[in-house]
């Protein structure tokens, strides 16, 4: 469902600081605290492969997330709003790297 305001960028990253960062890490190279320890490596925002998805495919990723991996839906966790607010910081971060 769309939101009634614009994603915001600010709310999107607290929810990133909350919630994405400990895999992802704080800048989303996929090397957060608890990375080391996953059987699958978190996504790196930075590579080109997930710098060319659509926002509709990391929104559906943050709300479903991926079978027989660690990135579990937020689907019930987070609103609608948070989802598409960190899908709009997610793009911040893998844009900074270009």
């Amino acid at each position: 469902m769309a939101q009634d305001y614009p994603p915001d960028v600010t709310r999107g990253k607290e929810v990133y600081g909350r919630h994405c960062q400990r895999c992802h890490g704080p800048s989303g190279w996929g090397d957060g605290p608890e990375a080391a320890s996953l059987r699958m490596k978190p996504a790196d925002f930075h590579r080109f492969g997930s710098y060319l998805k659509s926002d509709e495919d990391l929104l559906r990723t943050v709300e479903h997330g991926i079978v027989f991996s660690p990135m579990h839906a937020w689907r019930g966790q987070l609103t609608d709003g948070e989802m598409q607010d960190v899908v709009a910081y997610i793009r911040v971060l893998s844009q900074q790297a270009r």
